[in-house]
């Protein structure tokens, strides 16, 4: 027969066991970051795929309650006992799948919604089912049923809200996924064991393989550099030569920027080429810049290098910047680092005006929509000197090209002239391309500019026809109410 189980304990099981649970939530978008981006879809696909877990596990629970309770209680533990074992395995399961999965399903919705479901399933499913057979053995006293299921709930509502605040306050900025899931593990292996000490039971040798197990996965590597409030950072060699270092760095998943220890001039990507060039072309000798992002401080490096002028970084990340000083050779006295919403330090300074103004934020599938918007590019404009110029980097699929016609045809709200750059060639079907949106009040004074990148590569302007086509095939309007730029980037079918 099992042990009277006191509301106490029973209420503290349902809060401990929600909290982890949200942790893991939290946590797996992070997890999943490095592969895929951190985005609208990223964080639908965890959503849901968690959600379903819950539900699973709560019909799973719901079977295992009309069990004798000595029975149902052992049944949890081992349940417990597998939410430790899938959650201490997932970040090895997560590196091992990534690459084959995304590889073989092709489209990166897709992508993100079967691989966030192949590794965080499991770990849901289990964390669902003690709270039926919990939520039962409270309510066993039917003169006070309805209050304790009420405090159940309750406690499963408080736990939920605990384990949010703690990953994203605390855990990961303090912690590191690595330690917070081994947190979690230790917490389900200790709400098993009270299951099983309710259940006047001993380890089972399944439950004991599951602690062993959950013990060995911990060891999985982190694939972040470092890992910060915001971003896995990682910094990784290019170098062919040891004695002249090139190093890329890569934010979740995307390479933000290359630099060369002896050659802080020469950009290493095209939209870092094309951003450079073009501000120099349309700027005068001297010029104020401000930057929307800071990555690897490629082009602030460049611009502070050439001395062209005060350059003003909003950076949201200080371990980003702190990574560039550190592996790519920035200077931190070289520029006004702002470590804040760029948005916001636009907003918040407005006797500031600047002749150029860089925005870098686009990735793949994965862009600030704030920073997209009629009301920011109303906002850089009110910012910009008179005759000053805004550049920003698109990236947007050849036969698609929607997100690039809402940008352009967005710009052309605010801006009197508004050009596309792209490299001068015949791009293949449904590639992947980049390109720089420039506005203004004059056009660029040159068509084309070929500078290296690092080998030289030549860039032109697009034709006012093909221009005006590109934002015929969207004719939608960004704004802070309604800016869909997810959905606008998915890559094609």
């Amino acid at each position: 027969m099992a042990r009277p189980a006191p509301l106490w304990l029973l209420l503290l099981l349902q809060i401990v066991v929600s909290a982890a649970s949200l942790v893991v939530e939290i946590v797996a978008g992070r997890m999943l970051a490095p592969h895929v981006g951190m985005s609208l879809y990223t964080w639908t696909s965890v959503i849901a795929v968690v959600l379903a877990g819950f539900s699973a596990g709560h019909w799973w629970g719901g079977i295992l309650a009309d069990r004798p309770d000595e029975r149902a209680l052992r049944a949890t533990g081992l349940a417990l006992m597998g939410g430790a074992a899938s959650t201490a395995v997932a970040a090895g399961l997560l590196a091992w799948l990534a690459g084959p999965v995304l590889a073989g399903v092709g489209h990166p919705v897709w992508g993100i919604a079967v691989l966030a479901t192949l590794v965080f399933f499991a770990p849901s499913l289990f964390a669902g089912v003690p709270a039926p057979v919990l939520a039962k053995l409270a309510a066993r006293d039917p003169a006070r049923a309805g209050r304790a299921l009420g405090a159940m709930f309750a406690a499963g509502a408080l736990g939920a809200i605990a384990g949010t605040l703690l990953a994203g306050f605390l855990f990961i900025s303090w912690l590191g996924t690595t330690v917070t899931l081994a947190s979690v593990v230790a917490i389900y292996g200790l709400a098993a064991l009270a299951c099983f000490w309710l259940a006047r039971g001993r380890l089972t040798p399944g439950a004991l393989a599951a602690a062993a197990l959950a013990a060995l996965a911990l060891a999985a590597p982190s694939p972040c550099t470092r890992e910060s409030r915001y971003f896995c950072i990682r910094t990784m060699d290019l170098s062919a030569d040891p004695n002249s270092p090139v190093r890329l760095m890569v934010i979740d998943h995307l390479g933000h920027g290359v630099s060369a220890r002896d050659e802080p001039t020469v950009m290493f990507t095209e939209h870092a080429a094309m951003l450079d060039a073009l501000a120099r072309v349309r700027a005068p000798e001297r010029f104020s810049s401000f930057f929307i992002g800071g990555g690897s401080f490629s082009v602030p490096r460049a611009f502070a290098a050439r001395a062209t002028g005060p350059v003003t970084v909003a950076e949201i990340d200080p371990e980003v910047t702190e990574i560039a000083a550190r592996d790519f050779w920035f200077d931190p006295a070289s520029a006004a680092v702002l470590h804040e919403d760029a948005r916001r330090a636009l907003l918040t300074r407005p006797e500031a005006r600047y002749d150029i103004v860089i925005g870098d934020a686009f990735t793949d599938v994965a862009v600030p929509a704030h920073l997209v918007t009629r009301e920011f590019f109303e906002l850089v404009r009110a910012r910009t000197n008179p005759g000053g110029s805004f550049l920003m980097n698109v990236i947007d699929y050849q036969d698609r090209l929607h997100a690039l016609g809402a940008l352009v045809t967005t710009l052309q709200q605010v801006f009197p002239v508004v050009e596309v750059w792209t490299r001068a060639v015949r791009p293949e079907p449904g590639a992947r391309l980049v390109f720089v949106l420039v506005a203004g009040d004059t056009p660029t004074p040159q068509a084309t500019i070929t500078v290296p990148a690092p080998d030289l590569e030549t860039f032109g302007a697009m034709s006012d026809r093909w221009v005006q086509a590109v934002a015929a095939t969207s004719g939608l309007v960004l704004t802070d109410d309604f800016a869909p730029i997810d959905r606008l980037m998915g890559r094609p079918d």
